[in-house]
């Protein structure tokens, strides 16, 4: 996560993690048995997307005779290309490999089928009823993943992002009734992973739009729920540094919500510190460059 997170604001959707990079991923995922896997420059011999791949430099056969093994190693390497498409921002390319165990009952290929869906969906130019499709089927394989294994953060994590996106086909009532389901998730995900900062950064970004909801849309809220969601700046600001703290400076978002946060509670230094350290941020992404454009604005505005 990773990865990657939250660009839209409140008032079209809670949580949007955008296209947050995975951090920290090992480059060598190919590397299986002493042999190269992703060119396949000398021999031995693996599964690769559930076919027997065979060597051609040494000419060496390397036969597994348990079935159970060899669909261990076809799962394995499966999930191992995703991880790394993903860390490629090969979206595409991406969806179609998972789309292909849609019907698995494995959790680690549903909730990452959710979130390659929901990247689908995100794409520049995207269809709107593409789209809208595309939302309620990654809901659909987060939810499955939760059934499949309800101790899996990611799963969680993901059902959280993909309820919350769907709220803006549903109405206020039912968006604002998912808050309470969404917030229960994030934090079943932190219980289940402390150190997972992208679902401590959620989290802080949850408490954050609560905190700043308009007078009027608490009052609707109020209305519709007789204790509505809330949150303060405070609250909001733990869950920010504490994924600082797990993961420094994996996310550009998670400076820029540090900086923000800072202002809003009067801490000029500090909101100083951070906004500088999100201007800074290499830009890699597009998000990391709204990211940085709205730091020196920021910047700007305090002098």
């Amino acid at each position: 996560m990773a990865g990657r997170i939250l660009s839209r604001r409140f008032g079209r959707t809670l949580l949007d993690l955008g296209s947050a990079r995975t951090r920290g991923l090992n480059r060598n995922l190919w590397t299986r048995f002493g042999r190269t896997a992703a060119g396949l420059e000398r021999g031995g011999a693996l599964v690769l997307l559930g076919l027997p791949v065979i060597g051609l430099g040494y000419g060496t056969v390397w036969r597994v005779q348990s079935p159970a093994a060899v669909l261990a190693l076809e799962t394995e390497d499966v999930l191992q290309q995703a991880d790394y498409l993903y860390s490629c921002a090969d979206t595409q390319k991406l969806h179609q490999l998972l789309l292909k165990h849609r019907d698995s009952d494995d959790a680690e290929f549903l909730w990452r089928l959710a979130r390659a869906s929901r990247d689908v969906s995100l794409l520049p130019n995207m269809d709107a009823d593409r789209k809208k499709q595309l939302t309620y089927e990654a809901l659909e394989f987060a939810r499955k993943a939760l059934e499949k294994d309800p101790t899996c953060f990611a799963a969680h994590k993901w059902f959280a992002i993909c309820l919350s996106d769907v709220g803006d086909y549903e109405g206020v009532k039912v968006k604002i009734g998912n808050s309470f389901v969404i917030r229960e998730h994030l934090e079943k995900a932190i219980e289940l992973n402390p150190g997972d900062a992208t679902s401590l950064h959620i989290l802080g970004y949850w408490c954050f739009a609560f905190a700043e909801l308009p007078w009027y849309q608490r009052k609707v809220a109020a209305v519709i729920f007789s204790s509505p969601p809330t949150s303060t700046f405070e609250e909001a600001l733990q869950f920010f540094l504490k994924a600082e703290e797990v993961d420094p400076n994996f996310y550009s978002k998670n400076l820029l919500m540090l900086g923000k946060t800072y202002m809003v509670l009067k801490d000029r230094p500090k909101a100083l510190m951070w906004l500088t350290k999100a201007r800074d941020y290499p830009a890699h992404t597009l998000e990391d460059k709204e990211v940085h454009k709205e730091a020196v604005d920021l910047l700007r505005r305090l002098g």
